[in-house]
């Protein structure tokens, strides 16, 4: 057996692109930007500071049904029927769907209502009809928060109005809203929706549109939440996605809704033009095939059971470099799965990764006539 390096790949990027920033001015007073894909954070600031999340709550409530969805608990199309408090909550000023005492709507409306239209009636509506309480499917969002590793954040209620003991940071809610992207691409559609039609009993339907102003800026943004409380001022999580990279940002403090909306598409476009997000592997793709000893068949084929994203800034020159290292042949029999080599990925000489690459197929071990026939190959001729 030998121990083999095999040099994959390498990208060379020096890109002479128009004058980038060094860095950005963002008024505002929290914010996070990361690459969706390679999870790289390209910009913080003050990303750690409690902050009281307002509507963007309202982002794990719609995770929690997600999930209760996925279990079989719920259904898109089950009725609910409205409570006094959900009721009240549309008759208290905050943004709300409307709906009325008594009312049968359906869990798909309730979060449409929720996530469109930002009402907070309709978060509790949706927490009661399926949990019983407000208060028990906080629970479900606070053990929630702690699966995903939210560090410093605690819901007290499901729609984020004024409350101490309802609060997050700016990093924590990012962590949130790539979960929700993650796990959910046949519910994060909802998220781009410019605008929700409630038919409502005993009413004229009344229409309504997304609070995200992004949205409606036609530059690739497709969520997520907007924000608001007179002690936060304006916030936004926004997400964009342009010729398959994905930036998403997440900002608090900001002084008025315009700065909100002019701020935020800065920092997204700030992002894509200053970065670079390159695919190293592809998982369950066939990566290459490598070398047997002794199995039924001469080659195996090989996988990565992860995606790797890597991004670097444009205004750079970068070496990516990926070398396959293995000792082989490899000896029957593989199985499935078995891990076979290691992928070493290298930016600019220095070791940044490493990668597991397993065998995509069994491969049994050859008969023995067959076994006997590539040993005197060997010796005959010293190739294995």
């Amino acid at each position: 057996m030998k121990f083999f390096k095999i040099f994959v790949s390498i990208f060379i990027f020096s890109l002479f692109c128009q004058k980038l920033y060094s860095e950005i001015n963002v008024d505002v007073e929290h914010l996070i930007l990361q690459d969706h894909h390679s999870g790289k954070i390209l910009f913080e600031k003050d990303a750690d500071v409690k902050i009281y999340p307002a509507s963007m709550t309202k982002i794990m409530t719609a995770i929690v049904t997600f999930d209760l969805l996925k279990k079989g608990e719920t259904s898109l199309d089950e009725m609910i029927t409205i409570s006094e408090k959900a009721w009240r909550m549309s008759q208290s000023g905050y943004s709300s769907m409307f709906i009325m005492l008594n009312d049968q709507v359906s869990v798909e409306d309730l979060l449409k209502g929720i996530i469109i239209i930002s009402g907070n009636d309709a978060c509790v509506a949706l927490a009661e009809g399926l949990s019983g309480t407000e208060e028990d499917f906080v629970v479900l969002m606070n053990e929630k928060a702690d699966e995903i590793g939210l560090e410093n954040t605690n819901f007290n209620n499901t729609s984020g109005i004024n409350d101490p003991n309802n609060y997050s940071t700016v990093r924590d809610i990012l962590k949130m809203s790539r979960y929700m992207i993650n796990n959910y691409p046949e519910y994060y559609t909802y998220f781009k929706e410019t605008s929700f039609t409630w038919d409502r009993t005993g009413g004229d339907p009344i229409t309504q549109g997304n609070r995200n102003p992004l949205l409606y800026k036609n530059i690739g943004v497709d969520g997520i939440k907007t924000g608001f409380l007179t002690v936060e001022q304006y916030s936004l999580a926004s997400s964009i996605e342009v010729n398959d990279r994905r930036l998403t940002a997440v900002a608090s403090g900001f002084k008025t809704k315009n700065s909100r909306s002019r701020e935020s598409a800065k920092i997204l476009n700030w992002g894509l033009k200053k970065f670079d997000t390159i695919q190293v592997i592809k998982k369950s793709e066939i990566f290459t095939s490598l070398r047997v000893w002794q199995g039924k068949k001469n080659k195996v084929e090989v996988i990565s059971n992860e995606d790797y994203y890597i991004t670097i800034p444009k205004r750079k020159k970068k070496i990516i470099k990926a070398v396959l290292e293995y000792t082989g042949p490899l000896e029957a029999p593989i199985k499935k799965g078995d891990k076979v080599a290691l992928l070493n990925v290298y930016v600019s000489g220095d070791l940044i990764k490493e990668i597991d690459i397993v065998s995509a197929e069994d491969i049994k071990k050859a008969n023995i006539f067959s076994r006997l026939f590539q040993s005197l190959n060997y010796l005959v001729w010293g190739d294995a």
